[in-house]
């Protein structure tokens, strides 16, 4: 039964997995695993969603500092690529569903509108960056730290280069496409600094908690 978790494609070996999946090799049967899969997902989602409840809107731009992006590389680094991918999908979902799930935002509206707005690139890249964050997670990069650090600093790269794009270009339903200029000194260069402060304290916790219970879910594999 153990051989057939291993065996499925959304569940590779511990020596290769990730946190979550490497729970649910170990799970006593497969509908087990699949649940914890499943729970990994649904609780980065919600964590994503209340992350946005901790926002702080700047005057001089539409982008409100959030702790979501830290949550978003969490979300990669612990689940892997597709179920990473999948938890911001289902986040994005809820939002679109009309769920107050966004940001709060005194100018800017919730549903549809808030993803063709200026700040709509940057939850565009979410799913992205959790899948290139859990990619190389999947490839040992969640086990040691500076690589973690690596890891997550290419996600944050993803959101980033989604988001001051998309601010710059495409941002056209509210008239608010502002030029790649002005959205690197509203949408880059406030945040970076404390951003990237956020990945390194980050990157410390997948490698600690694999130090904590590495040995116990690698042995008897």
């Amino acid at each position: 039964m153990t051989q057939t978790i291993r065996d499925s494609s959304w569940a590779p070996s511990v020596a290769a997995a990730p946190l979550v999946p490497a729970l649910a090799v170990r799970s006593p049967s497969p509908r087990l695993a699949f649940s914890v899969q499943v729970a990994g997902i649904l609780f980065f989602s919600v964590l994503t969603a209340a992350a946005s409840q901790v926002s702080v809107p700047l005057p001089f731009t539409p982008v409100p500092f959030t702790l979501q992006p830290v949550v978003v590389l969490l979300a990669g680094a612990s689940l892997g690529a597709r179920a990473g991918l999948a938890s911001q999908l289902l986040y994005l979902a809820a939002g679109l569903a009309g769920a107050p799930v966004f940001a709060a935002s005194p100018w800017l509206p919730p549903g549809v509108a808030r993803l063709l707005g200026p700040t709509g690139g940057y939850l565009l890249g979410y799913p992205l960056a959790a899948w290139l964050t859990g990619l190389l997670a999947e490839r040992g990069y969640d086990r040691r730290y500076l690589r973690s650090v690596l890891a997550m600093a290419a996600g944050l790269a993803v959101i980033f280069t989604w988001g001051v794009a998309w601010l710059a270009f495409a941002a056209t339903p509210f008239k608010q496409a502002v030029g790649l200029p002005l959205a690197l000194r509203t949408g880059l260069y406030p945040f970076l600094p404390l951003d990237l402060l956020k990945v390194l304290a980050a990157s410390a916790i997948l490698p600690g908690i694999w130090r904590l219970v590495g040995r116990e879910l690698t042995s008897n594999e």
